[in-house]
């Protein structure tokens, strides 16, 4: 009901509109909706004027023509163009229901199109489907091309008219196709065609939504299409986005031949569409990879000589003034004329998309020079690529992608601003979106490359995907392919060094995020060690090294390969010939959280608690029975320090030093607390219950504690006592890598301990430099009258 009332509506106003274009006009006929409606319960209500009539019981879908039931009459204040004697006039109509159609055309302009370029690459889309159907018919009847044997796109910008010109030599259309195709809103030629061809042709279609077309209106007031159909004559379709058309035999322009033209008169704000580089750059952007040569009508001044007529005349009236003087000479030289330089303007045609869409050929038949030259022209990259990844996707979803390593990771790879990824996504080769965040991991943004399918889910403006489930599925394949891709690379030494110098943190970022691909992740992992050299080494090659008793994989974060070949937690691993890691990147921080195990094997940070040393019986009786024995210590200790660690106990950890600071089992290393300290936009809040309890571990075997135990013992409240311990913690905390919480006092420490090794008495105070004997002075006559002088 609500669609007839729409209808009812609307039928007033177009019959309106038509009556008042029908009147000054010699032939005319009016196009309505075929639907299921009362005729007298519109006559009754005065709906149905004598312009329009409505048959009931037909498919809304279709359009009929009828005539007029009266004769024009002439109208004095409109004039008509000579040739323009078959003009006739239509209302636009909507497939689905009678629509305020001004208001549709006002949604179809406003709405669905976020950027107002996209009416280009609509057109030109249209334009390559209109190829693709003469293409098609000539098949099988070749005759089809005389007409414009060339196919082709052609855009002829005019400034001073303000107006594009957007001309294929496609199929054409005729009368009954632009009252059909143009003036129904939401109905596709293409859909159809695509329903009509037997199944597995291989053709591909973009206008599946029917309103591309429209998008002209972004940027133009008035759009006029011409256009000559094989078995029509010329016509002039033109609308000023209102709610009627016009159609016009065409005997103003030249005949086209065979095609369309779409001609549009852009609005005064919009003429940017006008500009050589403008139009250039959206090309090259949307529709670069268009099967059909994309020329460009442009304007360029060359230089020309031509005589110069002034400088001879005035030669000529010069030599009349002069006496002449005949000399007979066989070899005569013949006059030159003077000649000048002139600037001409012509005319000439640039084909936009000569880069081929090399993912649509067989990849066994490509060299690589012609990768390398797609990967430049498709990155502007002056390097050739890295590595490269050419495949299909077949089944449900249907596609094909090439994906580009590049060289060298950019300046900008992790910064917050730029674009998530560099995959530029395409549906039958017309570009559709390069910053779609689901189609890539952040992770993986380094790489670059094309994915192109022959169906995808668009919105209507196919500027956007509609199915999260469609994206997904081309994500998996994606990662999984460049992943393969990695482990190619990682077969060539060189290269892989290559590619891990630039986008190691990449990786590690991928095994923080990603747990699905984690594990392939580890395997591309390098990393120093205390076996490895100069060398970098897997965690594979790692684990070919181990001795039989070792059962875990050691590492050591830090701020510096330096800092950590020479960390007091080696000492013992070294010892027992246990190769120990070096992660010495912030990221590694991260990444080794999320990676616990590798191949069966625990990883285990040896600054942190809980660490196993694969030790026999009798290593562990002696510590035990170590422990007994530094028990007094350990609480002196623990008295001493308080709350600046959690517990000091005996270990086997260090062999060289004499205490070390480790961190708990689940909280921050020393590392990460610095990491995160360092961090100018952290949550202070999160150091207070992230930040581990320190535990102080002292070596039983060195001589600092035990002469430290046996002072303990004999006088506990010993002054030295306190500041030996205080010096051991801080000491150990710079070693262990933390920072210190008092830089001022452990300095005044460490004076009176130089002090002590200079045998400087603390109480002793430096006597002021002895002042030189200076000559009194003289007494200067008249001193004594100045003073009493006030």
């Amino acid at each position: 009901m609500a669609c007839h009332a729409a209808m009812a509506g609307k039928t007033n106003m177009i019959v309106g509109a038509l009556h008042s274009e029908f009147v000054h006009l010699p032939i005319t006929r009016a196009v309505a909706f075929r639907k299921k409606v009362d005729i007298k319960a519109l006559l009754d209500q005065g709906n149905l004027h004598k312009g329009i009539t409505l048959s009931h019981a037909v498919n809304t879908a279709q359009v009929v023509e009828q005539p007029l039931p009266f004769k024009p009459q002439p109208h004095s204040s409109v004039s008509t163009h000579p040739a323009m004697t078959d003009q006739e006039t239509f209302a636009f109509q909507y497939v689905s229901c009678a629509a305020e159609i001004s208001q549709l055309m006002s949604l179809i302009i406003n709405t669905f199109y976020s950027n107002k370029e996209i009416f280009l690459r609509e057109i030109i889309s249209n334009a390559s489907d209109a190829l693709d159907k003469i293409r098609y018919e000539s098949l099988t009847d070749p005759s089809k091309l005389e007409s414009e044997p060339e196919l082709f796109i052609r855009l002829t910008p005019d400034a001073e008219g303000k107006v594009l010109d957007i001309r294929d030599s496609g199929i054409g259309m005729t009368k009954s196709d632009l009252v059909n195709n143009l003036g129904t809103i939401a109905k596709s030629g293409t859909k159809s065609f695509m329903e009509a061809l037997s199944a597995g042709a291989d053709i591909s279609m973009i206008g599946q939504f029917g309103v591309g077309f429209y998008s002209a209106y972004l940027v133009a007031d008035k759009v006029q299409v011409i256009t000559k159909h094989n078995d029509d004559e010329q016509y002039i379709w033109e609308s000023a986005a209102g709610g009627s058309f016009t159609i016009t035999r065409d005997t103003i322009n030249e005949p086209i031949g065979r095609g369309t033209v779409i001609r549009l008169y852009l609005k005064e704000d919009q003429t940017e569409y006008l500009e050589e580089k403008r139009i250039k750059d959206i090309v090259k952007k949307h529709s670069e990879f268009i099967g059909y040569p994309i020329q460009l009508v442009v304007t360029k001044e060359v230089e020309k000589e031509v005589e110069d007529e002034e400088a001879e005349e005035k030669k000529e009236e010069e030599d009349e003034d002069k006496p002449k003087i005949e000399e007979v000479d066989e070899d005569e030289k013949k006059d030159e004329k003077k000649k000048k330089t002139v600037k001409e303007t012509k005319k000439e045609t640039e084909e936009l998309n000569k880069t081929k869409p090399l993912w649509t050929r067989n990849p066994d038949d490509i060299k690589n020079e012609e990768y390398a030259s797609f990967y430049k022209a498709l990155t502007n990259d002056w390097e050739d690529h890295l590595a490269v990844k050419h495949f299909s996707v077949e089944g449900q979803l249907e596609f094909r992608a090439i994906l580009f390593l590049p060289r060298r990771a950019p300046f900008d790879l992790f910064e917050q601003r730029k674009k998530r990824n560099n995959i530029k996504l395409y549906v039958r080769r017309v570009f559709i979106m390069d910053d779609c965040e689901e189609l890539i991991p952040e992770w993986l943004n380094f790489v670059k490359g094309i994915v192109d399918s022959e169906d995808l889910p668009l919105n209507i403006s196919r500027e956007t995907l509609q199915q999260n489930k469609i994206l997904k599925v081309i994500r998996k394949n994606l990662v999984k392919k460049i992943i393969e891709m990695f482990g190619e690379i990682a077969e060539d030494k060189e290269n892989f060094n290559k590619f891990y110098e630039a986008f190691s943190k990449n990786i590690k970022l991928g095994i923080h995020e990603d747990s699905t691909n984690r594990t392939k992740l580890a395997e591309l992992l390098r990393y120093h060690s205390t076996k490895s050299g100069e060398e970098l080494t897997s965690l594979k090659d790692y684990i070919t090294r181990m001795p039989e008793k070792q059962t875990n994989i050691y590492y050591i974060t830090g701020e510096s390969r330096q800092a950590v070949e020479n960390s007091p937690f080696l000492e013992a691993l070294k010892k027992k010939g246990f190769e120990v890691l070096y992660m010495v990147d912030p990221i590694d921080e991260y990444s080794v959280q999320q990676l616990k195990e590798f191949d069966g094997k625990k990883l285990m940070s040896v600054t942190k608690e809980g660490l196993e040393l694969e030790e026999d019986e009798e290593e562990k009786k002696a510590l035990e029975e170590e422990k007994a024995a530094f028990e007094s210590l350990t609480k002196e200790i623990k008295n001493i320090l308080g709350e600046k660690v959690e517990k000091v106990v005996v270990s086997h950890r260090i062999l060289n030093s004499p205490c070390v600071l480790v961190t708990g089992q689940y909280g921050w290393s020393a590392n990460m607390e610095r990491i995160m300290k360092a961090q100018a936009l952290r949550d202070s809040s999160m150091s207070s219950y992230m930040a581990s309890k320190k535990t102080l571990e002292l070596n039983p075997a060195h001589s600092i504690v035990r002469a430290l135990k046996e002072k303990v013992a004999a006088d506990k409240n010993d002054k030295t006592v306190k500041d030996l311990t205080y010096l051991l913690y801080e000491t150990s905390l710079l070693s262990s890598g933390f920072s210190l919480d008092d830089p001022s006092g452990f300095a005044g420490r460490i004076h009176r301990m130089i002090k002590l090794g200079l045998s400087i008495d603390e109480e002793e105070v430096a006597e002021p430099a002895a002042v030189d004997d200076v000559p009194p002075l003289e007494d200067v006559e008249g001193s004594t009258q100045m003073e009493e002088v006030d």
